[in-house]
């Protein structure tokens, strides 16, 4: 928290005119979404500035350039609150709401976040058919938290790129579809250890598993 509001005091010289947001990061997208991408956590200059999941930052600019390609965002790029952009049947969210510092969130403040994860999921959970995890991190940070509703199998799946997993409701519902992908940081697709292509591809199984429909020609 003391991180996230001196980012939003100090600020990055690029951005000095703007009013930073500095608080958690709520998820965005439909509250009825029926596929859910799971990333981090705020970047300081990215959503702790917009106040926006994965806006104004070169890793929300892969995010939905590749989400649009594939149908499930009206435009490519976010840059603000307010510019328009949609999501198509998908939510975004992050196991941990504060910029912490370094882009490095511990497992404490994982942990202290875990309540508004679940919660989020289980909202979600009559119309949600598949989630997409961003990363190793987000991905043990998630499936304690599918736990909640979904059975998880021992041992717990271990996070690859392209892995995907069907979990079993605890209840009577449908199962869920699980999907893990290569985080969109710099680090990663800077590299190319993740490309357009491989984010675009895991995209479009997700979004055929969520029952997501093609978009319009």
């Amino acid at each position: 928290m003391a991180w996230r509001e001196e980012v939003a005091r100090v600020k990055r010289a690029a951005f000095r005119d703007q009013d930073y947001w500095g608080r958690p990061v709520p998820g965005f997208g439909p509250a009825d979404a029926s596929l859910a991408i799971i990333g981090l956590a705020p970047a300081a200059h990215g959503a702790n500035r917009t106040g926006r999941m994965f806006t104004g930052d070169r890793s929300g600019d892969f995010l939905y350039a590749a989400m649009h390609a594939v149908g499930l965002a009206t435009q490519p790029t976010a840059t603000h609150i307010g510019d328009g952009l949609e999501l198509i049947g998908t939510r975004i969210t992050a196991p941990v709401k504060c910029a912490p510092p370094e882009n490095k969130p511990t497992p404490e403040e994982r942990d202290n976040c875990r309540p508004w994860l679940i919660r989020e999921l289980e909202l979600l959970r009559p119309t949600l058919r598949a989630v997409l995890v961003l990363g190793a991190f987000g991905w043990q940070a998630a499936l304690p938290v599918l736990a909640a509703c979904w059975q998880i199998p021992r041992p717990r799946p271990v996070f690859g790129h392209g892995v995907r997993i069907t979990l079993e409701a605890q209840d009577d519902g449908p199962p869920l579809h699980l999907f893990g992908c290569y985080h969109v940081s710099q680090q990663n697709t800077f590299t190319g250890r993740l490309t357009p292509e491989m984010l675009e591809s895991v995209l479009l199984k997700a979004r055929q598993a969520a029952g997501i429909g093609a978009p319009p020609r």
